[in-house]
């Protein structure tokens, strides 16, 4: 007979899976913060797991009961094709809202497989916005300008948004400084490669040049480790070198590689929607939890 051995390797993440899915179940709704917090998804190296990063944190907000608006600043649109939004070349989105000016109450869309989750979307017609954004006057703050009416109005309105996730695009152009003129808070997803450790420092001295010149209420308040390989040297050793020099700013949960999470965005969903017993789904709920109890701790602004 097999010996139920839980110090093994398999036995270990089973034990952890247990322990985490009854952690996320014990929790039925997560408390709302004391103002609507804005936070930057950011990381100008592609692939780290920016819009998974996104996707899932909106929707394990959402499932737990506070309200969130997504906004989709990236080109590709893959944050709106996620959550299952329309956003096919021409279709109204971020894109009006920053170069025309349109109002984001006519922008705004629910997300239909979550309640409580809104979206701005992004269509492919964002591509041209870094040219034309050059010669707006304050072509820095107009996002800003855009959601701090929009975010007066809901809350005037009796319906506060809680919090507010900007997905940016892999790159340092107007859309990204546009969203950190924003934003209050960074959520930086890094992935536990080496290589990911390379543009860490580029990021930082852009953010604080940006907090210098633009907007010196915007704070890394949060890193999220992703793609975590518990079996592999290099994503302890990645991890450990990301909490030494970060100690009070990683989540103590790391989002580990999983075929749920990949999967799911070809469905038009999140992976909380698509499978939330997948270690994904948990971890990403387990991730949230500690951004909001973060912010019951944090200071006022």
């Amino acid at each position: 007979m097999p010996s139920h051995d839980d110090s093994t390797p398999l036995g270990a993440e089973a034990e952890q899976h247990v322990a985490l899915a009854h952690r996320v179940s014990s929790t039925t709704r997560f408390e709302q913060p004391d103002h609507t917090r804005v936070f930057v998804v950011a990381n100008q190296k592609g692939g780290v797991g920016k819009t998974t990063t996104t996707v899932n944190i909106a929707a394990a907000l959402a499932l737990k009961g506070l309200r969130v608006l997504v906004i989709d600043l990236d080109p590709q649109g893959n944050t709106s094709t996620a959550l299952n939004i329309p956003h096919a070349e021409g279709t109204p989105g971020v894109y009006e809202a920053i170069v025309d000016g349109t109002d984001l109450d006519e922008l705004v869309k629910p997300c239909p497989d979550i309640d409580g989750l809104t979206v701005l979307p992004a269509s492919i017609d964002l591509a041209g916005a870094e040219i034309e954004l050059v010669s707006l006057v304050a072509r820095e703050s107009r996002l800003d300008r855009a959601l701090q009416v929009y975010l007066s109005d809901c809350a005037e309105a009796g319906d506060r948004i809680d919090y507010v996730l900007i997905d940016c695009p892999p790159s340092l152009g107007l859309l990204t400084v546009n969203a950190m003129v924003a934003g209050r808070e960074v959520l930086i997803p890094i992935q536990c490669e080496y290589y990911a450790l390379e543009g860490l420092g580029q990021l930082i001295r852009n953010i604080d040049m940006i907090r210098a010149h633009l907007n010196p209420k915007l704070d890394i308040t949060t890193i999220l480790l992703t793609m975590f390989d518990a079996r592999t040297r290099l994503s302890a050793g990645v991890a450990h070198e990301v909490r030494t020099h970060f100690p009070d700013k990683v989540l103590a949960t790391a989002i580990p590689r999983s075929v749920r999470t990949s999967e799911a965005p070809s469905y038009q969903q999140s992976v909380l929607t698509y499978d939330g017993t997948s270690s994904g789904a948990l971890s990403y709920l387990e991730a949230a939890r500690e951004i909001t109890m973060a912010g019951r701790q944090e200071v006022g602004r």
